[in-house]
């Protein structure tokens, strides 16, 4: 699967460039044009939703991302809403969980790659972790400074990119998605 150029379907150059990192025999570029608002029901659709639009105004393979982090007390928000409803404000989500002793959370990422001949290929990546009492870190974007991944101590923002380019949620659909060829 390597040299492959593949348009993706966002204008995060956050996103382009972590995927970036975890895909390292893919070219990815930016698709130029306004992306449809994301209405599905699921990650998947999101993504789906994103690739099939690429794919239709760029053709080639057009990679779908759609991503979020799910606080288990707050009842699974923002969850796919991450950041349209707390604007991916690691304060925003503080505040919400002030007063809430259930911290669990997890990072869910959701890939989808359109081939050329319009197959359609999949990867999902998922971190557990909990949300931290403050932001701590540099590194990163999002919530990143706020998510303490499971089995660590430090926030995905202080463990740094090189930890994320190898053990995000992006980094594990990247993996998944790549498996699936």
């Amino acid at each position: 699967m390597g040299g492959l150029t593949a348009s993706l379907a966002s204008r995060n150059e956050n996103k382009l460039r972590e995927l970036e990192k975890a895909m390292p025999d893919w070219h990815l570029e930016l698709l130029d044009a306004e992306l449809p608002p994301e209405t599905g029901r699921s990650y998947y659709e999101n993504a789906r939703a994103k690739a099939q639009f690429g794919h239709e105004r760029a053709g080639g393979w057009v990679l779908g991302e759609d991503s979020g982090i799910e606080a288990e007390g707050l009842g699974g928000r923002p969850g796919l809403h991450s950041a349209r409803e707390g604007g991916s404000d690691p304060q925003w989500l503080l505040r919400e969980l002030r007063g809430i002793e259930n911290r669990r959370a997890r990072y869910v990422c959701e890939l989808v790659a359109i081939d050329p001949d319009g197959g359609e290929h999949r990867g999902t990546g998922i971190v557990e972790g909990r949300i931290a009492e403050e932001a701590r870190g540099s590194e990163g974007f999002g919530y990143d400074p706020v998510f303490v991944p499971e089995g660590q101590e430090r926030t995905v923002a202080e463990l740094g990119n090189k930890w994320k380019a190898e053990n995000s949620h992006r980094a594990r659909a990247a993996r998944a998605l790549a498996a699936s060829f």
